[in-house]
């Protein structure tokens, strides 16, 4: 399954890097209905992600019915990405 959106960086104190974007209703919705074939245990699910023409892992994390992507500091180097900016993220999960 893949999901491709946008969104705005922002900072939440949750696990590093504090950069995450959150991922809308309906592919939220979609992937929740996934979610029991896909994650390893406590909501968190891997998945392969695309941020401009970087590629990286990371798992999103569930918070309040949404799934949030953690952009990680290598890709904020990468992409130049800060707090407030507007991506484009691709994400691939493997069933």
């Amino acid at each position: 399954m893949n999901i491709k959106f946008s969104g705005k960086i922002f900072h939440w104190r949750g696990p590093a890097p504090y950069l995450f974007v959150a991922v809308p209703e309906k592919p939220s919705r979609d992937i929740k209905a996934i979610s029991g074939l896909v994650t390893y245990g406590w909501g968190v699910i891997p998945v392969h992600v695309q941020i401009g023409k970087t590629k990286f892992k990371t798992s999103l994390f569930p918070k309040n019915g949404l799934y949030l992507v953690p952009i990680k500091v290598i890709v904020q180097k990468a992409e130049n990405l800060k707090e407030g900016d507007e991506v484009t993220i691709k994400l691939e999960f493997r069933l």
